[in-house]
C-alpha cells in the first residue's frame, strides 16, 4: 500500500474541519435564537465578537512574530462582509424569524460563491452547476414569495443579503490567498477586529433594551464566543486556505439540514408545506454542488 501524500493529509484534515464546523454552527441557530429572547441582535454580535477577537489577538500575539496586519485593504474589506454583515444581519434576521428557515436561506451562499466566482475569479458555470443555481433560486421563490404575502418578509431578505455577504468574503479570501503574505491565524484574527468597529457602533447608537443577564443568555454568549466566533472561524478560513471555493461549500449542506433538526426538536419549528419544498429544493440544490465538487477533486488527485 502506497503511503499518503501530503495533498491526501491535508484533504482529510479539511474534510474533518467541515464536519465539526458544521455541527457547531447547525445547533448555534438554536443557541442564538434563545439568546436572543434577552439581548438585542446587534448587541448581541457586538458583545461575542468582541472578547473572541481579544482571544484571538492574544493567540496571534503569541504565535507569530509577525502579528501586525497583512493585506489591511483587503482584510477590512473582508471583515465587513465576514464579520460586520455575516454575524449582524443573520442574528437580525433571526429575531423576527424562524431558526431553521433562516439558517437555510444564509446557507445559499455556495450559489452565490459561484456567481461572484465567474466574473471576479473568472470562473465559469458549467454543466450542473446550473441545475444546482435553478434549484437553489426555485427554493428561494418558494419561501420568499410565501413570506411577502405574510406581515413580515425582512427575516427571509436579510438572511439572504447575509449570505451574499458571506459567499464576498469567501470570494476575497480566495483572491488574498494568492498572495505571499497570507496567513489564516492573521487574517481571521484582522478581519474580525475591523469588523467589529462598525457592530459596536451599531450597537451603541441603535435603541435597544439592555442586556438580560440571565443563564441562558450566558450559555449562548459563551458557546457563540468559544465555539461559533473563534473556533468555527479558524476553521472556515483554514477550510478556505486548504479548499478551493465550490470544494469548501460540501460542507454547507449538513449545516442548515442539522440546524432544521435542532430547531424541531428544541424550537418545535415547523416549516408551512410551500417552506419545506423551498428549502427542500435550496438543499438539493447545495448537495449537487458538493457531489460536483467532490467528483472533481477525485479527478483532481488520479
Amino acid at each position: 500500500m502506497c503511503p499518503k501524500t501530503t495533498s491526501e493529509t491535508i484533504t482529510g484534515k479539511s474534510v474533518l474541519a467541515l464536519a465539526v464546523m458544521s455541527i457547531i454552527w447547525g445547533y448555534n441557530w438554536v443557541v442564538m435564537k434563545e439568546g436572543l429572547r434577552f439581548c438585542d441582535p446587534f448587541v448581541f454580535a457586538a458583545v461575542r465578537i468582541i472578547p473572541a477577537a481579544i482571544i484571538l489577538f492574544a493567540i496571534l500575539l503569541r504565535t507569530r512574530e509577525n502579528w501586525r496586519p497583512r493585506q489591511v485593504k483587503w482584510t477590512v474589506l473582508l471583515g465587513f462582509l465576514s464579520t460586520t454583515l455575516g454575524s449582524g444581519l443573520p442574528l437580525w434576521a433571526l429575531a423576527g424569524g424562524y431558526a431553521g428557515k433562516t439558517a437555510v436561506l444564509l446557507y445559499t451562499m455556495p450559489f452565490w460563491v459561484i456567481l461572484l466566482a465567474w466574473p471576479i475569479l473568472g470562473e465559469r458555470i458549467r454543466g450542473l452547476e446550473w441545475l444546482a443555481v435553478i434549484l437553489a433560486f426555485a427554493g428561494l421563490a418558494l419561501i420568499v414569495a410565501i413570506d411577502a404575502v405574510g406581515a413580515n418578509p425582512w427575516p427571509s431578505i436579510l438572511a439572504v443579503i447575509a449570505g451574499i455577504s458571506w459567499a464576498g468574503s469567501a470570494i476575497i479570501t480566495r483572491i488574498m490567498r494568492r498572495g505571499p503574505e497570507f496567513d489564516v491565524l492573521s487574517v481571521t484574527t484582522w478581519q474580525m477586529i475591523y469588523g467589529m468597529g462598525p457592530l459596536i457602533i451599531i450597537s451603541l447608537l441603535a435603541p435597544s433594551p439592555p442586556i438580560q443577564w440571565t443563564p441562558v443568555f450566558i450559555a449562548a454568549l459563551l458557546y457563540n464566543i468559544i465555539l461559533v466566533v473563534v473556533v468555527a472561524f479558524l476553521l472556515w478560513f483554514y477550510i478556505l486556505d486548504r479548499l478551493q471555493a465550490g470544494m469548501a461549500t460540501m460542507g454547507t449542506l449538513v449545516t442548515p439540514v442539522l440546524a432544521l433538526i435542532f430547531a424541531r426538536i428544541q424550537l418545535g419549528e415547523i416549516p408551512s408545506s410551500r417552506e419545506t419544498l423551498g428549502i427542500i429544493s435550496i438543499l438539493s440544490g447545495i448537495g449537487l454542488l458538493g457531489a460536483i465538487a467532490f467528483r472533481r477533486s477525485r479527478r483532481a488527485e488520479k
